[in-house]
């Protein structure tokens, strides 16, 4: 039971990702975002080492759609897996296995890929891509929990039909240099996008006071 959106700035060239979960603590496992490479996020029937495989993968040149036939070849349980690939050109590839179970499904646009498991509907995955779009040249951390808000409004997560909330979420952006430039998260709230909020809102307002 995960949402996701990863995405490329088209302006500033920038990569993030924000995810959320009905599991507690997903932003203990960060791999996905490298500066100057790309981003690998995957999720539902999860292996740990994908995402650095193919960050390295990335880093060598190879596109995401190669990338993904590699993954296949080397995977008997593919039909589960699900994850979204960008590279620094701003190709995107997304799969959604269709062994997963329950409702899930994704949409990929020019430089962005949104995608979950467990959902109640397509229309979550429909909401996250409405409030990422909703402010198209607002910084991309904020575009991300827009992101996230509108999944969880369009409906988030279900199981065989009853609603289950949001425990974790985490929020990470790099750009060129080695350290993140937004790294945000929380690990267990039933308020968790709300927090994820006044969390990153802070972030942000110390560091333009300490700019001024």
């Amino acid at each position: 039971m995960t949402y996701s959106i990863i995405a490329r700035c088209p302006e500033t060239g920038k990569f993030g990702v924000g995810s959320t979960t009905f599991s507690i603590a997903c932003g203990r496992r960060n791999e996905s975002v490298r500066p100057n490479v790309g981003i690998s996020k995957s999720q539902a029937f999860y292996l740990r080492h994908v995402d650095p495989f193919v960050l390295n993968l990335l880093a060598q040149g190879y596109m995401p759609a190669h990338i993904a036939r590699i993954l296949q070849a080397d995977d008997p349980d593919y039909d589960y897996r699900q994850y979204g690939i960008v590279d620094r050109e701003s190709n995107v590839f997304a799969w959604t296995g269709p062994k997963i179970g329950q409702w899930a499904g994704q949409l990929v646009g020019p430089y962005y890929a949104a995608y979950g498991n467990g959902l109640a509907g397509p229309q979550t995955v429909e909401g996250i891509v409405t409030g990422f779009m909703k402010h198209p040249h607002a910084p991309i951390e904020l575009r991300l929990l827009d992101a996230l808000e509108g999944g969880r409004d369009a409906g988030g997560q279900a199981s065989n039909g009853v609603p289950r909330p949001e425990r974790s979420a985490w929020i990470r952006v790099v750009d060129r240099l080695d350290w993140p430039e937004i790294d945000v998260r929380v690990d267990l709230s039933d308020r968790t996008l709300v927090e994820l909020r006044r969390v990153l809102e802070t972030v942000l307002e110390t560091r333009e006071r300490a700019q001024a």
